[in-house]
């Protein structure tokens, strides 16, 4: 009875792991450039206004990954291998969030990370607009651009 107990909570700890890898995803970008990130409150917006500044940023997942959900299954069935009792509970416990963050860095280090710009846009009603996308298209400081499908462009 003791080992079935054990197995059902290792298989509801492996089970809490799996679901929090589950994360919605954003609809893909739809635009014809291919250079900016989807927009969700800006996607058809279109307006006129001068760039005010433009900042570099990584961009990268920050979601729980596959590495995270299996570095904790890992961990916690190598730490219900230790102690007995509540002392074997606490290493369970232990080994999974053990494991699925050795996962989580491991899986982070060996993602890609791209550069892409931010611009943060002063438009022609007095309103801000930030639009992120991969190229700079010899935008600078100062100079007028349409937004337009959430791409910023000089004119």
């Amino acid at each position: 009875m003791k080992l079935v107990h054990k197995t059902g909570s290792v298989l509801a700890l492996a089970a809490l792991l799996a679901l929090g890898g589950c994360q919605t995803m954003a609809p893909a970008n739809t635009s014809n450039t291919g250079t900016a990130y989807p927009q969700s409150s800006y996607g058809a917006y279109t307006g006129y206004g001068v760039v005010q500044s433009i900042e570099l940023v990584q961009q990268g997942s920050s979601g729980i990954g596959a590495g995270a959900v299996m570095g904790g299954i890992v961990g916690g069935i190598l730490g219900h291998q230790v102690g007995s009792g509540q002392g074997n509970t606490a290493a369970t416990v232990l080994g999974a969030a053990g494991g699925a963050y050795a996962g989580h860095e491991l899986e982070k280090r060996n993602q890609p990370q791209a550069n892409a710009y931010k611009f943060n846009i002063r438009m022609q009603d007095g309103s801000y607009q930030s639009v992120t996308q991969t190229t700079i298209d010899d935008i600078r400081v100062g100079d007028r651009v349409r937004i337009d499908n959430g791409v910023a462009r000089r004119y």
